[in-house]
């Protein structure tokens, strides 16, 4: 799941975003309207938890602007104007999926994302399969050669992500984009790590080739 937060309270935002994280989801933070917008237009982002008093652009305006595109993110919207005539025109004339008032338990925000995120249109269910793997996106399931696997959420990402390029090249850039966050050090050891993991799981090294210079690919 991919969310961004956008909090100008930096100590919120980060504390969000922390606690998200452990949860096993990628997560980005914007300080301000302008940047939440032009975030949720660059990257397909499940839910945006939106506080409403952002600067340079609010956050009713930011959620007026996104309910125009063709396939916008779940809406969460956070306030400090917890009132009930405050939270209809949020949920109605602004379009919001769900509100929040501040402050909140933090529990109750990762549940009211879990549901919006399974709220969210989601494509024909397909199988993926590559030599011996095989990936049932609805069910979540791996295995090879018929033999089920248990993977991680990241280790099922970055699986996900080598299963739709067919072979093809997969960057470190873009795994590190895709199934972490833009917050990770580009140098870091965790994309890695991960597909070390994968390889021991898949039971065979030589399905997941390092093609030096382009990333990571698979090979029957």
């Amino acid at each position: 799941m991919r969310v961004l937060v956008a909090e100008d309270h930096r100590v919120l935002a980060r504390t969000i975003a922390t606690g998200l994280r452990r949860q096993a989801m990628a997560v980005d933070v914007a300080a301000a309207g302008d940047e939440a917008e032009r975030m949720c237009l660059l990257t397909a982002y499940d839910v945006l938890i939106l506080d409403r008093d952002l600067p340079v652009l609010s956050g009713d305006e930011v959620c007026r602007r996104l309910r125009e595109l063709q396939d916008p993110p779940r809406i969460l919207m956070l306030t400090a104007a917890g009132e009930l005539t405050d939270r209809i025109y949020g949920l109605t004339a602004l379009g919001a999926d769900d509100y929040l008032a501040k402050p909140f338990d933090f529990t109750e925000l990762v549940a009211r994302v879990r549901v919006l995120s399974r709220r969210a249109p989601k494509p024909p269910a397909t199988v993926l399969r590559f030599a011996s793997i095989t990936l049932d996106e609805t069910r979540r399931e791996v295995s090879v050669d018929g033999r089920p696997l248990e993977l991680t959420p990241k280790e099922l990402a970055v699986l996900h992500l080598l299963l739709v390029a067919g072979g093809a090249p997969v960057s470190h850039d873009e795994l590190v984009r895709t199934v972490w966050d833009e917050h990770l050090d580009p140098r870091t050891s965790a994309v890695r790590a991960t597909v070390s993991r994968l390889r021991g799981k898949l039971g065979d090294p030589g399905l997941i080739l390092a093609d030096k210079g382009e990333g990571y690919r698979l090979c029957d």
